[in-house]
């Protein structure tokens, strides 16, 4: 039987995940209506933050991408009873280490909370805060990682949808947190708390009946000495960095934003949900469906069908990337206020948060290219390159924040806070958080430069025609779509953070859809087709 194409996998995963993504928008609103951008948002944001980082190192990240090669080399040259054998024994090997990963996340929650959040000890109400809501998320990770093993299997086997959907029970717990069970609470923020520990367990229920589907729902069994699960936990190691370098970078943005301006943590938190879009829908998903059929070719030495594929993937994260960094630059200010600027968030908080998602999207086609270009080194079950990578952007990051924030504290404080202090000046003056995105965006470009020259000495991807044409036609529509949304919002928009929802909505969707339109007819008219998109 041939392999399932690509595009189709590509496809089901997208839709799966935008259903996830686009409830993710909608969580968001409902806390941002209920609670606004303050202290104990924050301190939620930074509570949800550090187990999160954990569920997008193991759902998408390092787990995934070391289990699913060594799950598709069982899968394809041994019998299913030795498939079988090596998911019990990850499932129980990775459990009872998450369970006291865990238990030890619980009882040094103050600690842990000092860690990535230094700045909050100045505030004993706040601090108390993050570590009542950390003992509620921590676990989170517990069950969310058994539902990556689980989503690991699927995706092996070509099905992509369920674990795509299976983040909307999230979003629909945080939802009903916000807006049915904080009101009923005296703490009314440890409702997203119960929430988180709500989801995670639901989620994990929600992909066992898929499992049993294909006879791998299989008691879980330690397997420390299983060559399988000692393989698996050697390429995943490495991966740790090497797949997640973006959100490391957030998390050490999460510690400088702790001596910032109250609610730099949630805007910071919008800016990434903005981003989450894009590369959830097709930069996670294209690296989900290319790492399979990329580990097959690998597995058959198939060199053509390896270039072949990651190629495509390549072409389409650009054809997605690009404009959707271009239409974020221009629209963050009128996308914050139309989806945000309800109930407690203020205008104030719209422009805050817009700055956050300028200075972050920038680093969007970046960021998205990373997850297609891991696969080609993850594939081969080459895990130290891209830890290479990863820490030389994880140093740059940190002094790419510093020299920005440097710049802009002395643009933008003015005299008299210079004179009371630099710690009172930064908790003080907004604005700052700008720095943050910026260094993450930069960060993330000399990670993919150095991913790109390390995978051109290897040899294994050889470039398919037609990349220059493709690029000429792709510039060509970004900059008719950037002149259109230009001219839309400095002859037509109002501003966006003093108009009604309803005006909002409108010249919003104008400009989208307008912005959408451009790019699309201007492709086709250059000779771009569908069938181009097709993996050859």
């Amino acid at each position: 039987m041939s392999p399932p194409k690509m595009l189709k996998g590509l496809l089901s995963f997208s839709s799966m995940t935008m259903v996830s993504r686009v409830l993710g928008l909608v969580r968001d609103q409902a806390i941002n209506y209920a609670f606004g951008a303050n202290a104990s948002t924050d301190a939620f944001w930074v509570a949800f933050r550090i187990p999160n980082f954990l569920r997008r190192l193991f759902a998408e990240g390092s787990f995934s991408t070391a289990f699913v090669p060594v799950l598709t080399e069982v899968k394809e040259t041994h019998p299913h009873a030795d498939l079988e054998n090596l998911v019990s024994r990850v499932s129980g090997t990775l459990g009872g280490i998450l369970l006291v990963v865990t238990a030890l996340g619980v009882i040094f929650a103050p600690q842990v909370a000092l860690v990535f959040n230094p700045g909050s000890v100045r505030d004993p109400a706040k601090f108390g805060l993050i570590v009542d809501l950390l003992r509620l998320t921590f676990p989170f990770l517990l069950f969310v990682s058994l539902t990556a093993l689980c989503g690991g299997v699927l995706n092996s086997f070509h099905r992509f949808a369920l674990p795509a959907l299976t983040p909307v029970i999230l979003n629909l717990c945080m939802i009903a947190g916000a807006l049915w069970l904080a009101p009923r609470l005296r703490v009314p923020i440890l409702a997203m708390g119960w929430a988180v520990l709500a989801a995670g367990i639901l989620q994990l229920l929600f992909q066992l009946p898929a499992l049993r589907g294909l006879n791998l729902l299989t008691l879980p069994r330690w397997g420390w000495r299983h060559p399988g699960v000692r393989k698996v936990l050697r390429l995943m190691v490495p991966t740790l960095f090497g797949s997640s370098v973006a959100q490391i970078n957030l998390l050490f943005d999460t510690v400088i934003a702790s001596f910032l301006i109250a609610g730099s943590q949630t805007w910071l938190s919008q800016a990434d949900r903005f981003l989450e879009l894009p590369l959830g829908v097709f930069g996670v998903a294209l690296g989900t469906v290319i790492l399979p059929a990329l580990s097959r070719h690998h597995v058959k030495t198939d060199r053509e069908g390896f270039s072949r594929a990651l190629d495509w993937g390549l072409r389409t994260t650009l054809l997605i990337a690009v404009p959707a960094m271009l239409g974020l630059l221009f629209l963050a200010k009128p996308l914050v206020a139309t989806l945000f600027q309800h109930g407690k968030f203020s205008a104030f908080d719209t422009r805050m948060a817009a700055l956050s998602v300028f200075g972050l999207s920038f680093g969007l086609p970046a960021f998205a290219l990373v997850k297609v270009v891991l696969p080609a080194f993850y594939s081969r079950q080459d895990t130290v390159t891209p830890v290479r990578a990863g820490v030389a952007s994880l140093v740059a990051n940190m002094v790419f924040t510093a020299c920005i924030l440097v710049l802009l504290y002395h643009l933008w404080v003015p005299p008299e806070l210079h004179r009371q202090g630099i710690w009172v000046a930064l908790s003080t003056q907004p604005g700052l958080h700008l720095a943050l995105g910026l260094a993450s965006a930069l960060a993330g470009y000399l990670n993919l430069w150095l991913l790109w020259r390390w995978l051109g000495k290897t040899g294994v991807y050889q470039q398919q025609p037609g990349w220059g044409p493709y690029l000429g036609r792709l510039l060509a529509a970004c900059a008719a779509m950037s002149l259109g949304l230009w001219a839309g919002l400095h002859w037509w928009s109002p501003d966006f953070t003093q108009v009604g929802v309803g005006s909002r909505v409108g010249h919003l969707l104008v400009l989208v859809v307008g912005g959408m339109l451009v790019y699309a007819v201007t492709l086709l008219a250059l000779g771009l087709r569908p069938r181009d998109l097709r993996e050859r």
